[in-house]
């Protein structure tokens, strides 16, 4: 193969390229071959092994709700069904035989599948959901199908095989499941370019859910988490948002909170390091932590005298993995293609397969009654007429063969069908001792009982929304006392985190050393929350916005330091050698730990108000002779506000000795003049 047609990066020109003799070397400018049998190789082998992880391994089938290593699973253990446990390590071992992975992969998956308790019975230590602990190794635990998943799951007889990776075996393209395994037993997956999430929902809620499908009404069904909870559910969007699930605390006295239930997808484990790690914040007072967690969650958190118990369970819900959100999208595979739908879309195909898969057995029933009826009537005939006798002069098959048809011949009106030469053979292969025992009263009854059975199948196939009712109802009877619905839906109202917070830390100046924080030994300040930014203003008109810090140094010339407040409007008065100058301006909108100036250098401020004063009052420096004005008040309320960067109105010309809020002790009314106006307002 020749380097263009590899593909590589080639000489842009060939006339450029040096000949073995070297007679030209002009060029090596290198261009990349867009085009060429090893970039479609790998194009190729990139959408093949896309698709393979998309179809068979990570999104799970509409169809029967299941990934193709949770398929294998049941199907090896279907196969190897006999009413008893068998060791995990054997079913997994079978399984290998279908699917192209290794052992680990098929072990976890079917510890996984185990532990939601719907399909698979346990024997020996599957782990803890609750506390995260592992499960046993595989040759030490047992499983075998529940009945729920074995009378459900499977029929092979309408079930559509496909040779296994390696041809030697088949193995089912998808389980005849009369259950919405999708939305039951929920699933989490990640592909090529896209991922699922699908929440487990209750086998109840999805029964009712079918049967309010059937009968055309509106519906509702949300998540179900086996670990309980609370749950809120305004985000859902049928499955196509998210939920907010909390843990349930339990205030068992005014210093102590006791967790019962963990939210879904968190352990004891990682919820204790979640509420030690917000003790050790002061996010909440902790005095200490017990776990006394075994057949059921119970953790005890012990609070310091001064923290109120109530505050405390709303910083558990605000800080700690009492409270989270679960996404959800749900992803699937519909016709060998990935699809996104809502858990209506999900349960309405649920159902009509459900219709269809009934629809199939009550006409697989009906040719089994059929076929059956047929036989019987047969033998009944046979033996009634005794017919066998007219076989005992014949001398050869083919004369034994005619003697039974023609001693049929008359009766054919009782047959489902034409006799066919496996009926015959049927007949002729009858025991003596069985017809010598024949009793024609029992068979007859037993024809009469097919027939009513037959008769139910047809009245069903022709009532089959009602008859799939009663079958979902029948299920409900059947399992759903065994599966209570575990996570209570409710509504959560938002905790105010910055109210919690709101004296979490106390703001500390060192004047003499110049640093600023929480964590400095100096006057106190002020108190904030950890979630606010503080605006810090020096005397020579730089200001930063910053998170509360621990200990920043910032000189002794910081003039204003408080609490950031979005709509907050400053008043900052300015001066240089000549003129004093006014402005309005906003801070908020500026970048944390970017410094900004509020006004020109060379200026320095000589007043800042955080409260936007109505009036201010100047008090002129006595120096010019015959000044007649010694005292002004100004309105502020013409400012307009401005940019940050803008110039402000000047407010005098004149020299000051005093520019304040409020009156000096030794204003005097009388000596006040006109009321001031600003230039360049």
């Amino acid at each position: 193969m020749s380097d263009e047609q590899q593909g590589l990066l080639l000489p842009a020109d060939r006339s450029d390229v040096p000949d073995p003799a070297g007679q030209s070397d002009t060029s090596d400018a290198l261009v990349p071959m867009t085009d060429g049998p090893l970039k479609r190789l790998v194009d190729r082998n990139f959408l093949e092994y896309a698709s393979y992880v998309i179809r068979d391994r990570a999104i799970p089938d509409i169809d029967d709700g299941l990934k193709p290593v949770q398929r294998r699973i049941l199907y090896s253990l279907h196969r190897n069904d006999d009413g008893k446990f068998t060791k995990v390590a054997n079913i997994v071992g079978y399984c290998m035989q279908f699917h192209p992975h290794g052992d680990a992969s098929i072990e976890d998956a079917l510890v996984t599948l185990a532990n939601k308790q719907y399909l698979i019975e346990r024997q020996g230590n599957f782990g803890n959901l609750l506390t995260g602990d592992p499960a046993a190794a595989s040759r030490y635990i047992e499983c075998r199908l529940t009945d729920l998943a074995r009378d459900e799951l499977f029929n092979d007889e309408l079930t559509d095989f496909v040779p296994t990776y390696d041809g030697r075996k088949e193995e089912p393209v998808v389980l005849p499941a009369r259950l919405p395994l999708l939305l039951l037993l929920g699933a989490e997956g990640i592909a090529v370019g896209l991922a699922t999430r699908i929440l487990p929902h209750n086998l109840n809620d999805l029964l009712e859910a079918q049967v309010h499908i059937l009968h055309d009404e509106p519906f509702e069904v949300y998540p179900d988490f086996p670990q309980g909870g609370l749950m809120d559910v305004s985000g859902y969007d049928q499955g196509k948002g998210y939920v907010r699930v909390r843990a349930r605390v339990e205030v068992r006295d005014p210093q102590t909170l006791v967790v019962r239930e963990v939210p879904f997808g968190t352990t004891t484990d990682s919820l204790i390091a979640s509420i030690e790690d917000a003790g050790r914040k002061g996010k909440i007072k902790l005095k200490s932590i017990n776990d006394f967690t075994a057949g059921s969650v119970e953790i005890e958190v012990q609070l310091q005298a001064e923290q109120n118990a109530a505050r405390a369970v709303d910083a558990l819900y605000a800080f700690t993995q009492c409270e989270s959100q679960i996404p959800s999208r749900i992803m699937v595979i519909r016709d060998r293609r990935p699809a996104e739908l809502d858990v209506s879309e999900v349960l309405r195909h649920n159902t009509e397969r459900l219709l269809d898969l009934l629809k199939k057995e009550l006409k697989l029933s009906q040719k089994r009654l059929t076929e059956d009826l047929h036989r019987r009537t047969l033998v009944q005939v046979f033996v009634e007429q005794r017919i066998y006798k007219a076989i005992e002069a014949c001398r050869s098959q083919e004369e034994v063969d005619q003697a039974v048809r023609d001693g049929l011949a008359p009766h054919r009106a009782l047959f489902q069908r034409d006799l066919t030469h496996g009926d015959v053979e049927m007949l002729l292969g009858i025991p003596i001792r069985r017809i010598s025992q024949f009793d024609l009263d029992k068979n007859r009854d037993e024809m009469q009982a097919i027939r009513e059975q037959l008769a139910e199948a047809g009245r069903n196939l022709a009532t089959l929304v009602p008859y799939a009712v009663r079958y979902l109802r029948n299920l409900q009877r059947k399992y759903g006392a065994a599966f209570p619905r575990r996570t209570e839906v409710t509504a959560f109202e938002a905790v105010a985190v910055r109210e919690l917070t709101a004296s979490e830390l106390t703001i500390a100046y060192d004047r003499e050393k110049g640093y600023l924080g929480h964590k400095v030994a100096g006057e106190a300040q002020f108190q904030c929350s950890s979630l606010d930014k503080l605006l810090l203003v020096w005397k020579d008109g730089r200001y930063k916005i910053v998170a509360p810090p621990e200990k920043l140094f910032v000189d002794t010339g910081l003039l204003h330091c408080a609490v950031l407040e979005r709509d907050r409007v400053l008043t900052v008065v300015y001066g240089d050698s000549f003129f004093t100058y006014i402005k309005k301006f906003q801070p908020a909108g500026s970048v944390t730990n970017r410094e900004y100036r509020c006004i020109p250098r060379g200026s320095d401020i000589r007043l800042l108000a955080a409260d936007d004063p109505p009036l201010l009052y100047v008090r002129y420096a006595t120096t010019e002779k015959g000044q007649s004005i010694k005292q002004q008040e100004f309105s502020t309320e013409p400012l307009p506000v401005k940019d940050r960067e803008a110039r402000g109105a000047m407010l005098t010309s004149k020299k000051t000795d005093y520019i304040g809020r409020t009156k000096p002790a030794d204003w005097d009314d009388a000596q006040t003049g006109p009321r001031g106006k600003f230039m360049n307002v």
